[in-house]
Order: structure tokens, then C-alpha cells, then sequence
């Protein structure tokens, strides 16, 4: 098997399990996990947002130890951490204890992908890199996609779901610590990345699509209930189709590499504006479904964008360029959500979606700055 078939085979199953089953499965059972354990809305809140200081601090723990230990060990540890996390929730007896674990299983995924834009960055080829990166991230969307049809085949039994997420997960480390390289990613130079031109319009895009991607991300299922009746039934079948058209974010290093990352960028945020338009105005059930899947796909597709942004921006530290992206994004995500709630609150659905659309354009603004296979514009 080529390098960059195992390493893609891998980290790909990695990030679908890291995200979708630890960080994501959470919100898909929560009503189930509210009605036995009780946690009502202000300790769901702090548990979310715990899991997000959870993801920022492991995300730039794992750049750091990336390059200091080597992406193996890194890996390993993501799923190792997924697994103990997950086993936790399976066994919570308890609020208290229920919290702590989701926050463990959800920092997970920062642990996730910079060891795997190292390990792709020191054994793949130079030609293939951009594609294995966007097949790696693309596991998200796998994971999403599977975890939607789970929680609705298992309806009211969420610790088996989740007993059976830490099973995965264990085989998982396993499966990584023998197929992944333990050499150490970039010069391991340490620190903070120089803010460079390329770094600073990087964050500013990704900060920018993080925050407009949170009026679905967080409140697609309210929007769907609001506009059109559905259910947890329908917000499940919503999200499966986030997930299944998230898959199309594999392509997009071959689309960089073929029209230029800022081309491709600008495309998929105006794509991105147009699913939460869409969704946000529920015009009928079909059209709402596919918009999902259109988000889903522009999604994925930009992480990807930002994924190989970083990795340009410094190609001697990998794990830090992906973990400066990614970590954006999150930022993003936390600044958006109350945003777009005090919106909704204040103004409904229409004007809220309108203005969060118009944030996915404005990130269009900040260029990468290369054209088609990385030469200068």
C-alpha cells in the first residue's frame, strides 16, 4: 500500500471517528441524555462551550507536540483520548461526570489533525499532499453522515451507542499506531507562526466562514423546527445529508490544484451563503435537504481550502500551518453562534440568515495569494 493510501486510509478514519462520534454525536443524543440525567439548558451550555476550550487547548497542544514527539504518538493519543471520553459518557452515572467526559471526548479532534497534515507532509509525495490532506479532512463528514442514521436507528439508547463509539475508537489506535510514521513534523522550531501577510488574510477568511457557518452548525435544527415543523426526526435526516454531501470535500486539493485555491474559495463560500439562505428561508422540504448537503459540501470543502492555506503559508512546520486555520475556524464558531442567536431573537430567521450569508462572501475578500499549483499571482 502507497503512503499516501495508508496515511489517507487512516487519518480519514481517524477524523470521522474523532468528529463525528466524539465531538458531534453529543448534540444528536443530547434530548435523550437530558431526559435521564437531567441537565437542562444553562449545564448543556456550559458543556458546550467547555468542549470548545477543550478543542482550542488540545489543538495547539498537539501542534506542539507534534513536533516535538512525532505524529504517531499524537495520533495515537487522539483516538486513545475519543475512546476514554466516549467510554466515560457510555458510563456517566452523573451531570458532573457526564460533562468532564464530553469535553474529553470532544478535545479529541484537536488532538486529530495536526499530527496527520505531519505525517502526510514527511511521507507522501509532493504532488499528492494537497489531495491526501482533503481526503483526511473529509472524514468528518463521513463521521456526521454516519452518526445522524445511528441516532435514529438506536433512538433511547445512547450509552450503547457510545459504548460502541470507545470500541471503535480503541481498534482505531491500534490500527494507528502501526501504520502511521513516528517522525517528528517540520524543523520543530516551537512558538507562535510569524504573522506574515499569507497567515494574517488566513485567519481573517477563516475566522469569517467559522462565524457563518454556526447558523446551521448551531441552529439548523431550530431554523428547520421554526420554518417548517420538523421534528428530531427531520433534523436528524437534515444533518445526514450535512454529512453525505461533506464527502465532496475530498476534492478540494484536486480543485486548488487545478483552478487555484482562491478561485476555488471564493466558489464554495458563495455556495456556503447560498445553503444557509436556503435552509434558513425553508422553502420546502426537498429544497431544504439538498441546501443541507450543499452546506455540507461547501463546508468541508473550505476547511480543506484553509487546510492547504496553512501548509503553503508554512511549509516547514505543517502541523502548526493546519492547527492556525483550524483554530480560526473555532474562534469563529464561538464569536458567530451568540451573534446569530441574539439575531434570531431580535430580527427572525430572514434577516439573520441574510446577514450570516453575507459574512461567508465577505470572507472571499482575503486572497491566498497563488495561483493554480502554488506559483505567485
Amino acid at each position: 500500500m502507497s503512503p499516501a493510501l495508508r496515511i489517507g486510509s487512516v487519518g480519514f478514519a481517524l477524523i470521522a471517528v474523532c468528529y463525528g462520534f466524539a465531538r458531534f454525536a453529543f448534540g444528536l443524543f443530547l434530548p435523550q441524555i437530558d431526559g435521564e440525567l437531567g441537565l437542562g439548558p444553562a449545564l448543556s451550555g456550559v458543556i458546550s462551550g467547555g468542549a470548545f476550550a477543550g478543542y482550542c487547548i488540545a489543538i495547539l497542544a498537539s501542534a506542539v507536540l507534534t513536533e516535538r514527539i512525532g505524529a504517531r504518538a499524537v495520533a495515537v493519543s487522539a483516538a486513545l483520548v475519543a475512546a476514554a471520553g466516549m467510554a466515560g459518557i457510555a458510563l456517566a452515572p452523573s451531570p458532573l461526570f457526564l460533562a468532564v467526559s464530553v469535553v474529553l471526548a470532544g478535545s479529541s479532534t484537536g488532538l486529530a489533525s495536526p499530527p496527520m497534515a505531519a505525517a502526510v507532509a514527511g511521507s507522501v509525495r509532493q504532488d499528492r499532499r494537497d489531495l491526501t490532506n482533503t481526503v483526511i479532512n473529509a472524514g468528518v463528514s463521513a463521521g456526521v453522515a454516519l452518526s445522524g442514521p445511528i441516532a435514529l436507528a438506536i433512538t433511547g439508547q445512547w450509552r450503547l451507542a457510545f459504548a460502541g463509539f470507545a470500541a471503535i475508537a480503541l481498534v482505531l489506535a491500534v490500527v494507528t499506531a502501526v501504520a502511521l510514521p513516528a517522525a517528528r513534523a517540520g524543523s520543530g522550531a516551537g512558538g507562535l507562526p510569524a504573522l506574515t501577510g499569507p497567515v494574517l488574510r488566513l485567519i481573517c477568511a477563516s475566522f469569517l466562514m467559522g462565524a457563518a457557518s454556526t447558523a446551521l452548525w448551531s441552529f439548523g435544527g431550530q431554523l428547520v423546527a421554526g420554518k417548517l415543523g420538523w421534528g428530531p426526526t427531520g433534523a436528524g435526516l437534515l444533518w445526514t445529508c450535512i454529512g453525505i454531501g461533506g464527502l465532496a470535500g475530498a476534492l478540494a486539493g484536486s480543485l486548488a490544484g487545478r483552478f487555484g485555491l482562491d478561485r476555488v474559495h471564493r466558489a464554495f463560500l458563495g455556495l456556503l451563503a447560498v445553503s444557509i439562505l436556503a435552509v434558513g428561508l425553508g422553502p420546502g422540504p426537498g429544497v431544504t435537504l439538498i441546501a443541507g448537503a450543499v452546506f455540507g459540501a461547501a463546508y468541508v470543502m473550505l476547511t480543506g481550502i484553509y487546510l492547504i492555506w496553512g501548509l503553503r503559508a508554512l511549509p516547514e512546520r505543517p502541523a502548526t500551518g493546519l492547527m492556525v486555520g483550524f483554530l480560526t475556524i473555532a474562534v469563529g464558531q464561538t464569536a458567530g453562534a451568540p451573534l446569530f442567536g441574539m439575531l434570531l431573537a431580535g430580527m427572525g430567521a430572514g434577516p439573520s440568515v441574510a446577514v450570516f450569508g453575507a459574512l461567508a462572501l465577505l470572507a472571499g475578500v482575503f486572497r491566498e495569494g497563488q495561483a493554480r499549483g502554488g506559483v505567485p499571482a
